[in-house]
């Protein structure tokens, strides 16, 4: 039907019932047949939605895809693009060596392992070998968006913790172990990607996750975003121990531990609003973040007494902590974009 409104005749069967049939094009596309079931839900007052019992595959060019690399594609270019077609909800992602020669190179094959493995959620090589490599989705239902959202969230804090403590004693081993698990947000991060996509084009599946519009895809994908960023700024301190080979000082530590645990407050905080759907919380929240400025002041000031890269270092945290605190704000605005119209007056 793609948008376009039909008028459908009611007739009546026995004396409790009416029947409006359903638009055959539209059935067809769901994989709906005879004796299959939908279900119906009131809307509104005047509304109702009637949607398939069962979530149904796609079309077929959406579980399957096929695709060629060139012999002279590199690493990076072969991950991005096993990434993207991941992305697009495909089920069996079959990545075939380009060329006459028709061979994978050991890297471009060891950088598809690699990636399958590590940067995506419910992904196995089923099939590997210098001709071509399969890698076959297998997620389930099992992990939610949100259940996703949480622990994208509880690994980039863990890492933001490690990463100052790290900082505080110039323990390289544990800022090592820091930039080693970006790849397990970044998983989480493209796990959530391919749902909200899915959600987008399947409204049964948007329905599954609990969202009542897909706009609240765009905001969710958002917020994604901005967690992944914190983990970035905790890999960013973790090299910042690596490259120069010891801590900032125990008292420098201190002021930054407190700015850090301040913005993993206000980033809880945001994300709790996010789960809740709570308008309330996301106002507090936004204005609470504005407190990181004094204890980057804090932070600043007991830089200027210092020389040398110290004062460098000791600025590029501070800075690192108050991007986390914006990203709490930006969290919240875009919970206050997703709720705002719960707080309208009824007519």
């Amino acid at each position: 039907m793609d948008g376009r409104e039909e008028t459908r005749r009611i007739q009546e069967t026995g004396k409790t019932t009416f029947i409006v049939s359903l638009p055959k094009p539209w059935a067809l596309e769901m994989g709906l047949k005879k004796k299959d079931e939908v279900r119906v839900v009131r809307r509104g007052s005047s509304g109702l939605y009637v949607y398939p019992a069962k979530a149904r595959v796609g079309p077929a060019r959406r579980t399957d895809a096929i695709v060629e690399i060139g012999p002279g594609e590199g690493a990076a270019a072969t991950v991005r693009r096993l990434i993207s077609l991941y992305f697009l909800g495909f089920k069996t992602i079959r990545m075939r060596p380009g060329g006459s020669g028709g061979r994978f190179t050991a890297v471009q094959r060891s950088s598809i392992r690699k990636a399958a493995r590590s940067m995506l959620i419910g992904a196995e090589v089923t099939s590997d070998s210098a001709s071509g490599v399969t890698v076959q989705i297998l997620a389930g239902k099992d992990l939610t968006v949100d259940g996703a959202f949480k622990r994208m969230l509880d690994l980039a804090k863990k890492m933001l913790g490690d990463a100052v403590g790290a900082l505080a004693d110039g323990d390289e081993e544990r800022a090592r172990d820091v930039a080693g698990s970006d790849d397990e947000v970044d998983r989480f991060g493209f796990y959530i990607i391919r749902q909200l996509k899915t959600a987008i084009e399947n409204e049964h599946m948007l329905r599954e996750i609990g969202f009542e519009h897909s706009r609240n895809c765009l905001g969710y994908r958002l917020v994604a975003k901005n967690i992944e960023r914190t983990g970035d700024h905790a890999v960013r301190m973790a090299q910042d121990v690596i490259e120069f080979k010891g801590g900032v000082g125990a008292d420098a530590a201190e002021q930054i531990r407190s700015m850090a645990d301040f913005a993993v407050k206000v980033l809880d905080d945001a994300c709790l609003a996010l789960f809740k759907k709570d308008y309330d919380l996301a106002e507090a929240t936004i204005r609470a973040a504005g407190g990181i400025a004094s204890h980057e002041a804090a932070v600043l000031k007991l830089a200027g007494g210092r020389a040398g890269p110290v004062v460098y270092r000791i600025r590029r945290t501070a800075e690192d902590m108050r991007r986390i605190a914006e990203y709490a704000s930006d969290i919240s605005e875009i919970v206050l974009n997703m709720t705002v119209e719960k707080s309208l007056k009824k007519r």
